[in-house]
């Protein structure tokens, strides 16, 4: 005999009719405590003196809902998911089917693809994490990460896609790379500030781009500076703090950022069978950014923005930078590059000084004496030094040959080597 299964409020029916059954409780109470009109009380008594315990169950258990989808649209749905949108998560392929005018509730899908056999639900343990509230204003921190992953599924090698997110309203910008470098940090951190501007801190991870564990010169500490990257050095100079986390869970909402590209992103590329890296960001600027943000971005409380306006000199902020010893010949190497400082500076008796050379994104060359920038020419090659090319040669090293046998000095026992 199958088991009776009975809801909460089936039961809590149960145990008021057997107390009017017993004749503990009067049928006019009892509505009372059921909340149901007496008309009503009478039907659900009659049912119960009817059919027992069964008769309380709701009549509409076991029949196919009157709201339910039809099943013609259910077959539509899941065949055309098989055809076009094999491993979409049901909220992702729930808004591709309604453009293509089949519109399911994402929970009605998820329910289809389970009994279907296409979806699977995976459940993991968590770990306990404290809640950390979102900050106040737009641009007061700004989350960044790099996210590598097989992004073209295959159509070509992995990437990484650079990702910047405010922590205040979600506002998202993301651009790939082929590695996550200091210059794509570089170009990612300038595509976000000439949409909004600069922020007023940085939650980044502890990647060797972001911070470093060599020991500060012994410059650094008499002026009690730390060792920076090229990266916080240029983030020094624009104000913008760096914040270090310890963990990919303290920065947790540029990660689940990162999620959602992982699962949207590489499908719509699929969709659209984009498999380069100029093509994807293009892509990237004009459309799923922009439909991202309208679809996640909140409105924070008060709507205060701290972004500051772009400086004018961004790209050369945005560069690397170092000191190196002028030659006696005016001329500075970097990186095995030759550079020639000009007669126009002669004035300034650089030679044996230290200048700094600045090296642009776009490879430029540039040397700045205690903040002015110098004319300067790049030499095409090593250049010769002066003098090497006409100074004499050495003279031969002079043989000395013994004397003859016959010379006059071996008559008197001279030069013959004894004493």
């Amino acid at each position: 005999m199958e088991k009776l299964l009975l809801s909460a409020k089936e039961r809590r029916r149960l145990t008021v009719l057997a107390a009017v059954k017993a004749g503990t409780f009067r049928l006019v109470k009892a509505a009372e405590v059921m909340g149901l009109s007496y008309r009503q009380a009478k039907r659900v008594w009659a049912r119960y003196q009817e059919q027992g315990d069964a008769g309380l169950v709701h009549r509409a258990r076991g029949r196919p809902s009157a709201r339910r989808k039809k099943e013609a649209l259910r077959h539509k749905v899941l065949r055309r998911y098989a055809e076009r949108y094999e491993g979409f998560g049901p909220t992702l392929a729930a808004e591709h089917l309604a453009r293509e005018g089949c519109p399911v509730d994402h929970e009605t899908l998820r329910r289809w693809l389970v009994a279907d056999g296409q979806h699977t639900v995976r459940r993991r343990r968590q770990k306990h994490r404290a809640w950390r509230a979102r900050k106040e204003h737009r641009g007061e921190l700004v989350q960044m990460d790099g996210s590598h992953h097989d992004w073209f599924e295959g159509r070509r090698e992995p990437a990484v896609l650079m990702v910047m997110i405010d922590d205040a309203d979600n506002w998202t910008w993301a651009q790939l790379f082929e590695e996550e470098t200091t210059h794509a940090s570089y170009d990612t951190f300038e595509g976000y500030v000439k949409k909004r501007g600069v922020p007023g801190a940085l939650y980044v991870d502890r990647d060797s781009i972001y911070r470093t564990d060599a020991e500060p010169s012994v410059e650094q500490q008499v002026r009690g500076e730390e060792p920076l990257t090229q990266f916080g050095r240029a983030m020094k100079e624009l104000g913008v703090k760096i914040i270090c986390a310890h963990s990919p869970q303290a920065k947790g909402r540029v990660e689940r950022r990162n999620a959602v590209f992982q699962d949207r992103l590489v499908k719509e590329m699929r969709l659209r069978g984009i498999s380069d890296l100029e093509s994807a960001n293009e892509y990237l600027r004009r459309e799923f950014l922009p439909a991202l943000n309208r679809k996640f971005v909140v409105k924070p409380v008060p709507a205060l923005d701290l972004h500051r306006p772009a400086p004018r000199n961004l790209g050369q902020t945005l560069s690397w930078q170092q000191e190196r010893q002028v030659q006696r010949d005016w001329t500075v190497v970097w990186h095995g590059r030759w550079v020639q400082i000009d007669r126009a500076h002669e004035a300034l008796c650089l030679a044996a000084k230290k200048v700094t050379v600045r090296e642009l994104r776009d490879g430029r060359l540039q040397v700045l004496w205690r903040g002015e920038k110098l004319k300067t020419r790049e030499l095409a090659a090593r250049p010769v030094r002066v003098g090497a090319a006409t100074r004499a040669p050495a003279p031969p090293a002079r043989v000395v040959k013994p004397p003859a046998a016959e010379h006059r000095w071996r008559r008197f026992g001279a030069a013959t080597g004894t004493e």
